[in-house]
C-alpha cells in the first residue's frame, strides 16, 4: 500500500489546487484573486447609470488600485505558465471596472450603436451566434466573431494573429469602418467628453485618456473573463487517481483502514466528479480526443485546449478567392489558409464554428475533420481522414460539450452618464 505514497503525495498537491482550495487575501501593495471571482466583473455596486459620486469613491479606495496577483481556476490552472499580463498593463480591480464599462459602451462606436459586445456577448458566450460579426449599419466581414474568454492565456490576437496583445486588438474594432466605424482620435475625445470616464482615467493612467490607456483598461476586462471548472476537470483527477492506482482502490475498507488520509482525499475528489458528471459517451470521447484515431491534441492541447498556432484545415479553401489567413500578416507561403487554434473550453455555447462560420452544430465540425477537411496545397499534416464509427463522432461531440464550464458574474449595465 505505501510503494507509490511518494507519486500519491504529488497528485493530491495538484489535486489540491484542482479542487479549488486556491488562495485570496492581500499582501503589501498587491492582492491575489482567483479568477472567475464575480467581485471583480460584477460592476460598482448600485442600479441604474453609475453617478459621479459613485464613480469617485471607488476610485478613491487605495484597495481598488492594488495591483493583483491572479490564480486560474480548477481547469484552467494547468495553464498558469501561459498566463500573460504586459508589464505596463497590471491588472487592478478599478482598471478592470473601467474596461467592463467600455466593453459594454457603444459610445465609442461612430453611431453609437455598436460595443465590444455586439460581437462578443456575454449572452451569447462572448461571441455572437450569427455567422458574422455585424457591425454599424448592419455592415458584415467574412470572419465569424472569435470569443473573448481565457485570453489571459493568449498573447496575438484575432482568427490571423495580426494584433500582438489583447490591448492592441481592443482598439482594432474602434477604428475598423465596418466594425464600430470610428476613429481613435473621435472615440478618445468622446470618452473625455463624458465626466465619469475621465475622472476615472485620471485616477488610473498618469496621462489620462488615450487610445492606448483605452485598450488597456478593455484588454483588462477581458483578462478576467475565464471559464469555470467544467465536468472534464472533475473527472480527470478521478480518472488519473483510479488508473494509477487501482489496486489501492479494489478493496475499500482495506484503503481506508490503512490509508485513513488518502482515503479521505479520494472520495472527496470522487464525490466532486461524482456531482458534475461525466457521461459514459464523455469518457469515450476523451480517450479518442487523446488517443492516437483522433489524434485532437495535434492542435487543441494543454489546459486551453489550444496550442495558439495556425493550421489550414481546407475550410472555404474551395472558393475561387479564399481568405488566407494568417498569410496575410507573415507572407509566408506556409500560412495561406492557416487560422488560429480556438479554445475548446465552452465550446458547446459558441456556435457556428470555423473562422467563416461556415459549420453550424459540433455535429458538423467532427464531420469535417472525419472526412479529412478540404484538399489543398497547404493543408496541415494533422489533417487527415480519422473513419470514426456514428457512436465515436457522438463521443466526441459529448466530449466537447463536457468541456463547459461557467462564466463569471458580470454587470452589463450601470455605464457613466
Amino acid at each position: 500500500m505505501r510503494r507509490h505514497l511518494g507519486t500519491i503525495a504529488c497528485i493530491l498537491s495538484i489535486l489540491a489546487v484542482l479542487t479549488g482550495q486556491a488562495i485570496s487575501g492581500e499582501t503589501g501593495k498587491s492582492e491575489t484573486v482567483v479568477l472567475g471571482d464575480a467581485s471583480l466583473t460584477s460592476g460598482i455596486p448600485g442600479s441604474g447609470p453609475l453617478s459621479m459620486d459613485e464613480i469617485r469613491r471607488f476610485v478613491s479606495d487605495p484597495a481598488n488600485h492594488r495591483t493583483l496577483e491572479v490564480i486560474l481556476p480548477m481547469g484552467l490552472s494547468g495553464g498558469a505558465q501561459n498566463i500573460y499580463i504586459p508589464d505596463d498593463n497590471p491588472l487592478t480591480r478599478a482598471k478592470i471596472e473601467l474596461g467592463r464599462q467600455l466593453y459594454f459602451d457603444r459610445r465609442l462606436s461612430a453611431d453609437n450603436t455598436v460595443s465590444c459586445a455586439d460581437c462578443h456577448h456575454p449572452d451569447e458566450a462572448y461571441t455572437r451566434h450569427t455567422q458574422f460579426g455585424v457591425g454599424i449599419r448592419g455592415q458584415t466581414g467574412n470572419r465569424n466573431s472569435p470569443v473573448s474568454y481565457n485570453r489571459i492565456l493568449s498573447r496575438a490576437q484575432f482568427w490571423d494573429g495580426r494584433a500582438a496583445s489583447l490591448e492592441e486588438q481592443a482598439v482594432g474594432p474602434i477604428a475598423n469602418p465596418i466594425e464600430m466605424g470610428n476613429t481613435h482620435e473621435a472615440a478618445v475625445k468622446t470618452v473625455k467628453n463624458i465626466p465619469g470616464y475621465a475622472l476615472q482615467f485620471k485616477k488610473i493612467f498618469r496621462d489620462g485618456v488615450t487610445i492606448d490607456n483605452i485598450g488597456k483598461a478593455i484588454a483588462s476586462f477581458e483578462r478576467v473573463i475565464v471559464t469555470g471548472p467544467a465536468p472534464y476537470d472533475y473527472y480527470e483527477p478521478l480518472r488519473n487517481f483510479q488508473k494509477q492506482f487501482a489496486d489501492y482502490l479494489e478493496d475499500l475498507d482495506d484503503f481506508k483502514a490503512e490509508e485513513p488520509e488518502l482515503y479521505e482525499k479520494y472520495m472527496a475528489v470522487k464525490k466532486a466528479a461524482d456531482a458534475h458528471p461525466m457521461s459514459k459517451s464523455a469518457q469515450r470521447g476523451r480517450e479518442l480526443f487523446f488517443g492516437q484515431k483522433a489524434s485532437c491534441t495535434a492542435c487543441h492541447t494543454g489546459a486551453n485546449f489550444t496550442d495558439e498556432k495556425y493550421h489550414n484545415l481546407g475550410v472555404g479553401m474551395d472558393k475561387a478567392d479564399p481568405d488566407l489567413g494568417r498569410y496575410a500578416v507573415t507572407k509566408q507561403e506556409k500560412d495561406k489558409g492557416a487560422f488560429k487554434t480556438p479554445t475548446l473550453r465552452n465550446v458547446e455555447l459558441s456556435a457556428p464554428y470555423m473562422h467563416d462560420g461556415s459549420q453550424k452544430t459540433l455535429e458538423e465540425v467532427v464531420e469535417w475533420y472525419d472526412r479529412g477537411g478540404h484538399p489543398n496545397p497547404y493543408l496541415s499534416k494533422d489533417i487527415r481522414k480519422l473513419n470514426l464509427t456514428a457512436q465515436e463522432k457522438k463521443d466526441l461531440v459529448e466530449f466537447m460539450k463536457a468541456l463547459t464550464g461557467a462564466f463569471p458574474k458580470v454587470e452589463m449595465g450601470r455605464l457613466p452618464k
